[in-house]
């Protein structure tokens, strides 16, 4: 079979499973978005697919969700979700996947061997690509609350309500998803060779 098909059908299995993912959320007071594990996915699909392919699942995610399917997080969709105070969330979903799967590299079937050089840049690309989704979402916060609380208290209104509440969690997710990763980058790999 064509290894573009075989490629482009894992690609939209992948967004499909971040689509997916939209149903599972934890609200919080305070936060449209509460406590998510799109994030986790978009890394984990980064990261199983590695190199430049790895963010193409996370970017049909993105592209289909701002042109209005109800598939973020809560069942949101459409531009306006990019115009709130959790908006840069999203755009860093897109840029933590690209970090992690270009950290991560392109799987390969040797990797069912497990290695302290392949695990230690597993731990690399996601707690990476998870640090990297929390940047736009700085942006944001000052672009918010700049006028209200000036920069500093915007910083800190991030730093003490949009990241602190969430490392252990985040930490967490990642644990998952370097877990999942070594045991699935072989099996992708099998899949998507040129």
């Amino acid at each position: 079979m064509n290894s573009k098909i075989i490629r482009s059908a894992v690609i939209a299995f992948f967004a499909a499973i971040i689509c997916a993912t939209s149903f599972f959320r934890v609200p919080l007071p305070g936060l449209q978005s509460g406590i998510v594990i799109q994030n986790a996915v978009c890394i984990m699909t980064a990261v199983l697919l590695g190199g430049i392919w790895g963010v193409a699942p996370t970017a049909l995610f993105f592209v289909l969700g701002v042109i209005g399917l109800p598939i973020f997080a809560g069942g949101q969709g459409g531009f306006q979700v990019l115009m709130n105070i959790n908006g840069g969330f999203r755009i860093g979903w897109v840029f933590g996947a690209l970090c992690a799967a270009l950290i991560a590299g392109r799987p390969s079937v040797e990797e069912k061997k497990l290695s302290i050089p392949s695990l230690i840049r597993l731990n690399i690309a996601v707690f990476a690509g998870l640090i990297l989704l929390y940047l736009p979402e700085v942006f944001y916060v000052i672009a918010f609350k700049k006028d209200e609380l000036g920069v500093a208290g915007a910083l800190r209104l991030f730093l003490t309500t949009f990241f602190a509440p969430f490392l252990l969690v985040d930490f967490l997710k990642g644990v998952f998803v370097i877990l999942v990763s070594l045991k699935i980058r072989p099996v992708v790999a099998q899949y998507i060779k040129d």
